[in-house]
């Protein structure tokens, strides 16, 4: 449904006059709109206005409360080190009632954002430089919010890295069995079954206090990055809905897992599926350009691991789907889930067969 801008668009503090607006198709969750504006002196610009996807995101507005609380946080240390806050952080724009965000009567949550001009996201690595500095400003996120106060953060989706809760799901999916799925998947569950002691590896190391917890994006996909387009530099992390309290390893994992693969999350031809070295050095060394100096010796040891981990909790996450019948991913055909839990197990066993090549990487770069 196309939103009513005469009734919207007045409620946030925008400059100029509103002329149109432009539906953005790409991301999964939230409604994305590019709305044109014209200034009084006849030039136009443009923000980035979203409907907040809250049968996802339960809270919005604690989701909003970290958003700005997060962001204040990194224009305060990027003008500090002489960056440019408009390009390298998303700036908010309040709502008429001085809100991060604006409630329709409709019970809809809208937010609104300066639209960053002169960069864009990728859904497909383009190159190794794009790898290197996607990791930078990743790495570099972390660092600029290593010191803002974790205990300040809501967690917007519960226990969303938690890997051992994830285990306890997969194995109630199975035992339920809801659509007698698992007797013809016994490889895949036992190649689960055989793992399961790693999946409280990071989630221990933490409750000993060997690991610290910190603030991280949660969601480090390559298309969360803004590359410029001129220097091909990755110069802002966008995407903060999940930003909360977690690993610092998380968010190394998540990226190599989606940015490594050789091949499609999805595809079914497993001899095409194997993790790129190339990748993950160009990864590593971004990464750690940006984040060496504020991560403990202890992180760094872990992060090839936390790379397979990750992996082994996404495919785990698919087959679970899988087994409850399709009832949190989207699927585009029969097998979908099942298909993409294969593709990452293959990576994992991959990252097992290459481990010691992956450690040597990151030494290589500590």
């Amino acid at each position: 449904m196309t939103p009513d801008w005469t009734t919207l668009v007045p409620n946030f503090c925008f400059e100029g006059e509103f002329i149109g607006a432009e539906h953005i198709p790409s991301g999964h969750i939230n409604d994305s709109y590019a709305a044109w504006f014209r200034k009084p002196d006849g030039t136009y610009h443009r923000y980035l206005l979203q409907r907040i996807n809250h049968h996802v995101f339960r809270s919005p507005e604690e989701l909003m409360a970290n958003i700005a609380g997060i962001t204040a946080h990194l224009r305060t240390k990027i003008v500090a080190g002489g960056g440019n806050p408009l390009r390298e952080t998303i700036t908010l724009i309040p709502c008429a009632q001085g809100n991060s965000f604006y409630q329709t009567l409709d019970g809809d949550y809208w937010r609104a954002a300066l639209f960053i001009e002169g960069a864009k996201t990728y859904d497909v690595v383009k190159n190794l430089a794009h790898v290197y500095g996607a990791a930078k400003a990743f790495g570099n996120f972390q660092r600029l919010v290593s010191d803002f106060p974790v205990d300040q953060l809501h967690e917007t989706i519960p226990a969303f890295h938690h890997t051992p809760k994830r285990f306890d799901a997969f194995v109630a999916a199975v035992e339920r069995d809801a659509h007698n799925r698992a007797a013809s998947v016994r490889a895949e569950i036992e190649f689960v079954e055989r793992r399961a002691g790693e999946t409280s590896v990071l989630v221990d190391l933490l409750a000993q206090g060997r690991l610290p917890l910190r603030v991280t994006h949660n969601d480090t996909k390559f298309n969360n990055v803004l590359i410029d387009d001129a220097t091909g530099e990755g110069i802002c992390v966008i995407d903060l809905d999940t930003v909360m309290p977690g690993l610092s390893l998380y968010d190394f994992g998540d990226a190599v897992r989606s940015g490594a693969n050789s091949a499609a999350e999805d595809e079914q031809d497993l001899s095409m599926v194997t993790v790129d070295l190339g990748v993950f050095e160009h990864f590593t060394a971004g990464y750690l350009d940006a984040a060496r100096g504020f991560l403990i010796p202890l992180e760094i040891d872990y992060l090839p691991f936390s790379a397979r981990l990750m992996t082994f909790e996404c495919g785990r996450r698919f087959l679970t789907d899988y087994l409850d019948g399709d009832i949190y991913f989207r699927i585009h055909r029969p097998d979908h889930n099942l298909d993409r839990s294969r593709t990452q197990f293959k990576m994992v066993h991959d990252m097992e067969a290459r481990y010691d090549q992956l450690v040597s990487i990151v030494e290589s770069h500590r």
